[in-house]
Parts: structure tokens; C-alpha cells; sequence
């Protein structure tokens, strides 16, 4: 047993904690969740906790379904909204088989490997993450709390209330929170991550999620990371800044070259341009996602990252670079801005880390910065520019995806076979459906 485990037995009785619930993700980035007894902490640190794989989502199938929930012991940490007592502790698990080895289809996993790929690069991959989503009354009423957009103080005093005591939650949780505010559409907020490596932000972001829900729920409130749920207002995003690191040296700065961008900073954006159609089902991963994804009307687009470019201050570009303070080159980051918050973090981390590696390895040459907006450019001088567009539709996505050998590489064979075939199932449901616009528009008239 490691010094990290006999921590977390010590604190565990120190602190009168008397269950421990186990979570993990399943391909598609639902959290699952197993709660043990303290008794049974030991052993489960030893041996994991057997489940049926076949029973969760991408898993085992029915003839080879048994796995093993392991415990990983630096995770540990109390859930600060069961106040009573004994106390509920929780970790997140890595899935093992009944021989003890790694899963493939354990999206932990799958970001390991990807990781594991970069440290052979000498890099460690950092992301900050923009947290947005919705606050509605109720999961069927989907009635917005207030007016307000960006920056806004609204007087709504349960909004304020929830975000505070959400990053409350979150801090006592060991996850750092830059800040909060309102977004741009109404009822619609965004918390920010402090940058952590990709494997622990994944983590905390499935920790955010079940954090934001349990706060709403607990004011008789509905938070939702649903990416569009107003068809006529903005979508929620996941904005990530993504960095790499060499040692204590961010690999993406240098001082004397053009923007401070070094040429790994470049040829990792040029990856993650040329490789964009392809990663984007597992970024976009709803039927609803796409919905997001449209640029809106001018003069107030939506600021959807539709088109494949990038730019330093062009929010109409799918990578924008963030200016830094003079005095703090380490911040030097890309922000990709297709993600939403729906999306498996461990499955879109580790494509977009494939992706930008892709470009470093085989040198990608990053296209000309673009300074127009994109959004205000005719389709002839999109083309010209040689500026792409992202999948309109799932069915585009998944299609691109199929062809991809990065990303087939990424997730392996399981995976990417198992999110192929369920996604194209959701399209399938989705086509059926008869939709309030189509009975409005062609009822009357057909």
C-alpha cells in the first residue's frame, strides 16, 4: 500500500467518514458511481471493486463483462454538500480487467495513453477550461432566471447565492476557480478552471459538472450543460486554453519570435486546424451540439467557432491566442474554441493533445493569421482564404470521424467503434422525429 492510500484510510477515520462513493466515466462521459463503507476501503485499494462492464455505456461485452473499479487514491476528497454524518468521501477509479491490466475503453485511459505519448516529447499538457451553462426552473421548464448578458449584475439574488456557493464546493474540493460571472444569454453562467495537467482537469470537470446539478437542485433549480437549449441565444461553450509544458518552460513561448509564438506553439496549432473536421464529433458529441455551432446574424453573431482559422483577437476564428502580460511569457496559450461542456473531457483532451502533436511531429506549417471577421466574409472569400468550416450536422461529424486514422489511433479500436455506432443510432432517432418548427411551417400550408 502507497503513502497517498494510508492517507486516505487515516483520514477516512480521522474525519468519521463512513462511505466513499466511487466514480467513474463511461465512453460517452456519464458519471458512474459505486459507494462502498469504509470497512471495505482497503480492499478495494487492493483488489478494486468487481462490476459488469457490459451494463455500462461503451464498455465490456456480455462475454468478456467482468471489471474492476481501482480507486485512485489521489482524488480523494470529501463531497462538502453532505453535511451529515458519518461523512461521504469520493474518488475517481481507473478501470482495470479481472488480470489487473489497464482497460482500452476506459476514458481515463485513453487520455493516459495520449498523455504518455507527449511525456515521450518531453511535454506535459496543460488546459483551462471556460465552464458555461444554464440555470433554468425546472428540467421542464426550460424559463430562463433573469435578462442579464455578459458581465451583467443581475438582482437575481438565487443566481448569486448558487455561484458562490458552487466554487464554495469546488474549492473545498481541492479545484481551483479563476473566477465566475454572467454570460452573454439569459440565465446563462460561466465559471473558469485554474489550468491544471489534462488528467486532473478531466477529472475536475466531471466533478464541476456533478457540483453545478447538485447546488442548482439543492435552491429547487436546474443547471444544464446542455450546449443549445435557446434556440435564439447563445450556446454553451467549453472554451479550452491549452498549453504545453518542457519541464518548468512553456514550450509554446518564445521571446523573439513573431506573436511570442514558439514554433511548437505553431506547429501544434497547424495539427489541430488540419485535424479539426475529424475531432469534432468527439468535441460536439450531441445532435444538439450542432445547434450551437451556427455563426447567428450579424451585426450580433453568435461568435460560434464555425470556421477553421485562427487568429490573436479574432473571436470568429476556431483558435484564438489570448494576449498574456508582458511579464508572464509562461501564460503563453492557445484557446480552441469548438468543445462544448457536454462533451467527455478525457476523450477531448486526448484528441485535441493527438491533434496538436500531429502537427509537431510532422511539422505542420501554420496558415496566414486571420484578421477579418470571418463571420462577415461571402462564402467566395471564405474559399479563397482557404478558411474550412466545421461539421454542420452529427452525421457530417461522424463521417469525418470514421476516416480518421488519428483519431481511430487515439481512442482505440473499441472506442471508436462503440462512439461511431452510438452516435450514428442518436442521428438515426433524431431523423425520425417530427419537430414543432416543421408542424408550424408546413402543416398549415402542405
Amino acid at each position: 500500500m502507497d503513502r497517498q492510500q494510508e492517507y486516505v484510510l487515516r483520514t477516512v477515520e480521522e474525519r468519521d467518514i463512513g462511505f466513499v462513493r466511487l466514480w467513474f466515466t463511461d465512453v460517452l462521459g456519464k458519471l458512474k458511481s459505486v459507494a462502498i463503507t469504509s470497512s471495505e476501503l482497503e480492499g478495494a485499494f487492493a483488489e478494486g471493486i468487481g462490476f459488469d462492464g457490459s451494463a455500462v455505456d461503451g464498455f465490456a461485452r456480455v462475454q468478456e463483462s467482468d471489471m474492476l473499479a481501482v480507486p485512485d487514491a489521489t482524488t480523494f476528497q470529501m463531497l462538502p454538500w453532505r453535511q451529515e454524518r458519518p461523512g461521504v468521501g469520493r474518488m475517481l477509479c481507473d478501470i482495470r480487467t479481472p488480470e489487473g491490466e489497464p482497460y482500452t475503453a476506459d476514458p481515463r485511459q485513453v487520455l493516459r495513453r495520449t498523455l504518455a505519448r507527449a511525456a515521450d516529447m518531453g511535454f506535459t499538457f496543460y488546459v483551462h477550461p471556460e465552464m458555461e451553462f444554464f440555470l433554468f426552473r425546472g428540467p421542464d421548464d426550460p424559463t430562463p432566471l433573469d435578462d442579464g448578458g455578459y458581465f451583467d449584475l443581475t438582482p437575481n439574488e438565487a443566481q448569486s447565492d448558487f455561484r458562490r456557493q458552487a466554487i464554495v464546493h469546488l474549492e473545498a474540493m481541492g479545484i481551483s476557480v479563476e473566477f465566475s460571472h454572467h454570460e452573454n444569454a439569459p440565465g446563462q453562467h460561466e465559471i473558469d478552471l485554474r489550468y491544471a495537467d489534462a488528467l486532473t482537469m478531466a477529472d475536475n470537470v466531471m466533478t464541476f459538472r456533478t457540483v453545478v446539478k447538485e447546488v442548482a437542485m439543492q435552491r429547487g433549480l436546474h443547471a444544464t450543460f446542455m450546449p443549445k437549449p435557446i434556440a435564439d441565444q447563445w450556446g454553451s461553450a467549453m472554451h479550452t486554453h491549452l498549453s504545453l509544458f518542457d519541464g518548468d518552460t512553456n514550450a509554446f513561448y518564445d521571446p523573439d519570435a513573431e506573436y511570442h509564438l514558439s514554433a511548437v506553439a505553431k506547429h501544434f496549432m497547424a495539427g489541430l486546424l488540419r485535424h479539426a473536421r475529424e475531432i469534432t464529433a468527439i468535441c460536439c458529441q450531441w445532435v444538439n451540439s450542432y445547434k450551437r455551432l451556427v455563426p447567428g446574424a450579424p451585426p450580433a453573431p453568435f461568435e460560434a467557432p464555425v470556421y477553421v482559422g485562427w487568429g490573436r483577437q479574432n473571436r470568429s476564428a476556431l483558435i484564438r491566442v489570448p494576449m498574456y502580460k508582458p511579464t508572464k511569457g509562461a501564460s503563453t496559450r492557445i484557446e480552441f474554441r469548438a468543445p462544448d461542456p457536454a462533451c467527455n473531457p478525457y476523450l477531448a483532451f486526448a484528441v485535441m493533445l493527438s491533434a496538436g502533436l500531429e502537427g509537431i511531429v510532422h511539422g505542420y506549417e501554420l496558415p496566414p493569421e486571420q484578421t477579418d471577421d470571418i463571420y462577415a466574409m461571402t462564402d467566395a472569400e471564405r474559399r479563397r482564404s482557404g478558411i474550412g468550416h466545421l461539421p454542420r450536422s452529427l452525421d457530417e461529424a461522424l463521417a469525418e470521424m470514421e476516416e480518421s486514422k488519428l483519431v481511430a489511433d487515439t481512442l482505440g479500436d473499441h472506442v471508436h467503434e462503440y462512439f461511431l455506432r452510438n452516435k450514428r443510432a442518436e442521428w438515426e432517432e433524431y431523423q425520425a422525429q417530427v419537430t414543432p418548427y416543421e408542424l408550424k411551417r408546413y402543416l398549415p400550408t402542405l
